[in-house]
């Protein structure tokens, strides 16, 4: 079966201060991606789509492709503002992308049939990606998603706050995705929706997604339907269409079902640039164990 790996590596970190995604954290040089590909192709996806600006394909090609393009099919697709139906406008001085949605629909002139979606900026670790890879040799429904979800603890920051979504579920299937905004006061995790329509206490346990879905082709569907109400809304600076959002509305209206599992896998990320130390030191950890090797591909 062809799987395919869909790379969401087009917003700038604003927190972090620059282009996250392609910021070394291996001994060798590596990017968070590298790490992501290297254990998709052991859990069997055979072709990886990078959703970057039009800007950084040269680097791309030239210093992160380059590496593994003999191992991997590899596409581009690119997310821009200007990537948008004739008859819509934005404001001009809107530089914020239009969010995970719009940057999965991007791709779909790359992807031919089941794939995953990931962020660049998040190591999600072998366990995780083999969960989504199982799942879609394995489940061929096309109304039937999956969200592998984390302990929120694990997703964390020390160093600020961080956006989640918060997963609610019934017998191993999504029933609510609450995108918020986590962080920490009086001795307690805080959730507040981005919706502004709720704030919420939760526990250290609570599963959240990270942006680790897997979907069957069919979910472009729903997808355009959902971007073409939005981008004939009213879109200002950072209004955004999310990934959860349409996955909750979708559920929601019964059009398709979300199976969610939660991973013991570690989960590494980065917000903040205080992150970066503690990022590569675990995957030094990793490759002193022999988890990876210390060049991923030599």
């Amino acid at each position: 079966m062809s799987l395919t790996l869909v790379i969401m590596a087009a917003g700038m970190g604003s927190r972090f201060g620059g282009l996250k995604q392609i910021e070394p954290v291996g001994p060798s040089g590596e990017i968070i991606a590298d790490y992501s590909i290297y254990d998709a192709i052991k859990a069997g996806f055979n072709k990886v789509v990078f959703i970057i600006r039009k800007e950084h394909l040269d680097y791309f090609e030239e210093h992160i492709v380059s590496k593994f393009k003999d191992k991997i099919e590899v596409a581009f697709a690119f997310q821009e503002l200007t990537e948008l139906p004739s008859d819509v406008k934005i404001p001009e001085d809107r530089v914020k992308m239009l969010g995970t949605g719009h940057a999965l629909l991007c791709a779909k002139d790359k992807i031919d049939g089941p794939f995953a979606v990931i962020n660049a900026d998040d190591f999600y670790g072998a366990n995780g990606i083999k969960c989504i890879a199982d799942y879609l040799k394995n489940n061929h429904d096309d109304r039937e998603h999956i969200s592998v979800n984390y302990p929120f603890i694990v997703t964390a920051s020390k160093n600020g706050k961080v956006k989640r979504g918060i997963s609610i579920s019934e017998n191993g299937y999504m029933v609510n995705n609450i995108e918020s905004e986590i962080t920490y006061e009086d001795g307690k995790y805080v959730a507040r929706s981005l919706d502004g329509a709720k704030t919420f206490t939760i526990e250290e346990n609570q599963p959240v997604s990270v942006n680790l879905f897997g979907f069957k082709y069919s979910f472009f569907d729903y997808l355009e339907k959902e971007f073409d109400e939005f981008i004939h809304g009213d879109v200002g600076l950072t209004e955004e269409i999310l990934l959860t959002g349409i996955l909750q509305k979708g559920i929601k209206e019964n059009i398709f079902k979300v199976k969610v599992e939660t991973t013991d896998s570690t989960w590494l990320g980065v917000t903040y640039k205080e992150d970066l130390p503690e990022l590569k030191s675990k995957i030094l950890e990793f490759v002193q164990k022999g988890e990876y090797p210390n060049n991923l591909w030599s």
